[in-house]
């Protein structure tokens, strides 16, 4: 299997998982062009495309779809309210209903020869879900958009062999930076984003001897660095026995140009 994040950040996201011939993408929140950039670095297209898979309705997720669906009508999937607020918010015109599918978290779904399971997050959206795909036996995981962590997210990401995981923010960045007092209280509150300090948490929480990648995504581009994510996760990781003894590689994905490919 394949994870490869075309772009992952808090100014757009786009996560294509699957085979080297076949499969998903996991939000449109960039341009078609970086898109179909993106996926020719890997010697994908469209054609290859077989589902999209929207996390939730903000910007920074569903900004490209509308363009990308005009361009190419490849089936969506999404909760049935982040269906509706695509419809609302995602410049669908001259777009067929027909190409929207609702789901269900905890509920699995085939396309492109995998399984793709939903699960629930706490973000501030509608029905926010995150993914974890398998298949022969291998398992990755894209879950970001989290303002905290829970059990049932452990129990979905706990087998993953990759995984992409939010850690946006710096706390100590965010709680000095310009933004306005509302806005950090959202983005360090309960249906927020994880910080550093809890990807490394959770990381812990999930580590287990089959894990072999994991790429820290949507970084905020004013709280965070690729450096200062990579070295908190890395320090806190250091600590335990378990990571220093899976040689897992840790990586950070990029806000504006693909990060390199994982596999497993």
């Amino acid at each position: 299997m394949q994870l490869y994040s075309i772009a992952s950040g808090s100014s757009g996201n786009c996560i294509y998982v699957g085979s080297e011939d076949e499969g998903i993408l996991i939000d449109v929140g960039i341009s078609m062009k970086r898109v179909l950039e993106g996926l020719k670095k890997q010697e994908h297209s469209f054609e290859h495309i077989r589902a999209i898979f929207v996390t939730h309705e903000h910007s920074d997720h569903i900004s490209g779809l509308g363009p990308v669906l005009r361009k190419a009508p490849i089936p969506v999937y999404a909760t049935p309210d982040t269906i509706e607020s695509i419809w609302e918010k995602g410049n669908m015109k001259n777009i067929s209903p027909d190409l929207f599918h609702s789901i269900r978290p905890d509920e699995e779904i085939e396309a492109a020869g995998m399984l793709i399971r939903p699960f629930s997050i706490p973000h501030d959206a509608r029905d926010p879900v995150c993914y974890t795909v398998s298949m022969n036996g291998k398992k990755v995981g894209v879950a970001t958009d989290m303002g905290c962590y829970n059990d049932d997210i452990i129990q979905n990401l706990a087998d993953c062999d990759s995984l992409l995981l939010e850690a946006n923010h710096d706390i100590n960045l965010l709680q000095v930076g310009r933004y306005p007092y509302a806005l950090k209280l959202r983005i360090l509150g309960d249906r927020g984003h994880l910080s550093n300090d809890s990807a490394a948490r959770l990381i812990k929480e999930i580590l287990h001897p089959g894990l072999k990648s994991i790429a820290l995504g949507h970084l905020s581009q004013e709280n965070n660095f690729p450096e200062l994510a990579y070295r908190t996760v890395m320090y806190e990781l250091e600590q335990s026995e378990t990571w220093n003894r899976l040689g897992a590689d840790l990586v950070v994905a990029q806000r504006q140009e693909p990060t390199r490919l994982l596999t497993v």
